[in-house]
């Protein structure tokens, strides 16, 4: 069963871990097949020997940029954020103190702790990088260096999407700074080290290796690193570091059973982080190229409904008025399987790709529409996102309508429902209730929605929808246009059994 992504920011958390081992009985020597006689050969040639390799020693890595990491809190203490420093003596409070509401109920930081997680100086004159989870409370943020001096930090940037911010310390000499290091390069395997605050225990030094890259998260903007390295509540916005002392990933969550770590964690990576600061200290936040389309990935069901070889590319759900897919030329149905020479094997890699793009960029787009391959010249603009969130569902139930396939109770859209549903005019057929364990409640289809088409062909009332279910292939999924709210999708069914 899959278990929600936990961010690493927050956590009230103990948990405990026995490690058990066992020793298998070794082999008789003489039931063990002889070996050939070329093995014992090559293992007595130095050439084929194989070469020993140490362990990597992270003592002198960890010396290096611990003075760089610092810990992160917020609170609600009434005060300006005016980057003051205090002295250790000068700390709200002791660590140990027992009563604090740190991430442990025996540990703490300061008083009415909202937050509490890592982060990374960057510039001597102390800009720091962090999760923008990490400091999304309301209150004073406070940042404490490695001497135990404490700062109360201005948020200069933050930017929800890739869940990174950029903070800014006033101190009265240089400071300790990590390098930033080239998350492009990496390779799966390579060693890598991470410096946080899991738990409230300061300055933790955990290794591990990079388990893959191009990692994606439902409901996040970026691909992200995902390494074996422990990261745990409070190492949100700490550095992941490779062999070299660079910064190559901003850690930020864990993929968990238990609230602690399995194994499994999640890195922004560098170069994104990078390619954002400038925007972050300029303006406070990241302004990203748009197409104006609403996409969905192309499962094996609508690869197979929509006739393509594969189900690579991205399904364009609705295209938007006024946006640089509608001048384009883009149509509702189109699969995008390609953005300026580079391919679209997965949907969620299309917004990152024209999100990373220069507003004004004249791009080109690749699409398959009805079996056949188009260019479509595109020009980039900002995103207009914001201005266009879906209105929230209305909760009025309609009367029940005629009975279709797949477990739908149907009825005509008239003026009345268009209107109440905020639609601009009537047309199609809105489900008035779905069957509980039919195949249309299995694939997520609900009351209120309205569906538009049945295997790309409009349908105007019931009596056309009917039809339409009617001549379809038998034993082929129907495909159907639904839109909800201020969206539209393709939503495959599956014939009965």
């Amino acid at each position: 069963m899959f278990r929600p992504i936990a961010f690493t920011g927050v956590a009230i958390f103990a948990a405990s871990l026995t490690l058990t081992t066992s020793r298998m009985p070794a082999r008789a020597a003489d039931s063990a097949p002889p070996a050939p006689a070329h093995f014992w050969t090559e293992l007595a040639d130095p050439a084929h020997a194989p070469k020993a390799q140490s362990m990597p020693d992270f003592v002198d890595l960890a010396a290096k940029l611990s003075p760089a990491v610092v810990n992160i809190s917020t609170d609600e203490a009434d005060e300006p954020a005016g980057g003051v420093e205090q002295g250790p003596e000068d700390a709200p409070n002791s660590p140990l103190e027992p009563h604090s509401h740190g991430p442990l109920e025996e540990f703490g930081g300061t008083p009415h702790a909202k937050a509490l997680g890592s982060g990374f100086i960057i510039t001597k004159d102390g800009y720091i990088l962090t999760n923008e989870h990490v400091v999304d409370s309301p209150g004073k943020v406070t940042v404490t260096t490695q001497d135990g001096r404490n700062y109360t930090a201005k948020i200069i940037g933050h930017d929800e999407k890739s869940d990174i911010a950029l903070l800014k310390i006033e101190a009265k000499h240089d400071l300790a700074v990590a390098p930033l290091g080239n998350s492009e390069d990496l390779k799966v395997g390579e060693w890598v080290m991470a410096i946080g605050n899991p738990f409230g225990f300061d300055h933790s030094v955990t290794a591990g290796i990079i388990s893959a890259k191009g990692r994606f998260i439902p409901g996040n903007y970026e691909d992200f690193l995902q390494t074996d390295a422990s990261i745990n509540p409070g190492n949100s916005g700490g550095p992941l570091i490779d062999l070299r002392g660079d910064v190559i990933g901003v850690n930020c969550a864990i993929y968990t059973h238990t609230g602690a770590s399995m194994g499994i964690g999640f890195a922004v990576p560098i170069d994104l982080v990078k390619e954002e600061l400038p925007q972050l200290k300029s303006s406070g936040k990241v302004v990203r190229g748009w197409l104006g389309v609403y996409i969905q990935k192309v499962t094996p069901e609508l690869a197979e409904s929509l006739g393509l070889a594969d189900s690579r590319g991205a399904l364009v759900a609705k295209v938007l008025d006024n946006g640089p897919a509608k001048a384009a030329g883009v149509k509702r149905g189109d699969v995008i399987v390609a953005f300026d020479n580079q391919p679209v094997d997965d949907s969620r890699q299309l917004p990152l790709l024209v999100g990373r793009t220069d507003l004004g960029h004249k791009g080109m787009l690749r699409v398959i529409r009805d079996k056949q391959t188009i260019d479509l010249p595109v020009t980039i603009t900002q995103s207009r996102e914001p201005e266009i969130l879906a209105s929230a569902e209305k909760s009025q139930k309609p009367d029940l309508g005629a009975v279709s396939p797949f477990g739908l109770h149907v009825k005509d859209l008239s003026p009345d429902i268009a209107k109440e549903l905020g639609l601009d005019t009537p047309g199609g057929v809105v489900i008035a209730s779905v069957q509980p364990g039919s195949r249309a409640d299995e694939a997520g289809l609900r009351a209120r929605d309205v569906i538009i088409e049945v295997n790309r062909a409009a349908v105007k009332d019931v009596d056309a929808y009917q039809n339409a279910v009617k001549a379809s292939a038998k034993g082929r999924s129907v495909l159907l246009l639904i839109r909800r709210g201020d969206a539209t999708v393709y939503v495959p069914i599956k014939p009965e059994a």
